[in-house]
């Protein structure tokens, strides 16, 4: 024996109308009794209807299924390597940030994974340090740094050229008041000249 039309609304989760109406368009059919075999009755029910039109309980399992099966694929999404330059990025920002004596979240642990606090915090630093570093260009205390070496090789080529052009401007002079020959005198200046150049040549200038 079989469920009531009744009883087999509840188990299916719609009206007392839509299971006679299933009857009567064929869509599941009765035992010679009158009831309702839920088995069967199911099976001829899903088979003749539209997934995406499913309502009641099978719809509701569906929905609970399909949920389930979207959060534990952006689950899975989630949990995709992190490039090891933004992990190398973060670090390096979070060690610049304690160097300056601020606070920062533990260091990555087993497999170099970097948390979503440690992430933001650094992000949260790189946009302070932007911002004072755009202070201090406004307010005159920071120069562009190409500009500046630029600066910097112009001036020193400069005076280079201006030693340079020393010894045969002096050596005359020099020479006449030593009582020597002018151009040897030119000749022991430009030795000793072209020495010191080359010494002030391995000073290595940074700008940082």
């Amino acid at each position: 024996m079989g469920m009531s039309r009744r009883a087999y609304a509840a188990h299916r989760g719609v009206s007392d109308t839509a299971v006679r109406k299933a009857i009567a368009s064929g869509r599941i059919s009765v035992e010679p009794d009158g009831t309702i075999d839920p088995v069967k009755a199911d099976a001829q029910w899903d088979a003749q209807t539209d997934p995406a039109k499913q309502r009641g309980v099978h719809s509701r399992e569906m929905g609970t299924q399909t949920a389930a099966d979207t959060t534990a694929a952006k689950a899975k999404a989630g949990t995709k390597a992190v490039p090891s330059a933004a992990i190398d990025a973060v670090n390096e920002t979070m060690r610049d940030h304690a160097a300056e004596g601020g606070e920062v979240p533990p260091e990555p642990g087993e497999g170099g994974q970097v948390s979503f606090l440690r992430a933001r915090m650094a992000n949260e630093v790189l946009k302070a340090q932007t911002a004072r570093v755009r202070l201090q260009k406004m307010k005159g205390e920071l120069v562009d740094r190409v500009k500046a070496t630029n600066a910097v090789f112009d001036l020193a080529r400069r005076e280079r050229d201006a030693w340079q052009n020393w010894p045969p401007r002096v050596a005359a002079n020099m020479a006449a008041e030593l009582g020597i020959e002018a151009h040897k005198m030119e000749q022991v200046l430009e030795k000793y000249l072209r020495q010191q150049l080359s010494e002030l040549a391995e000073v290595k200038i940074e700008l940082r």
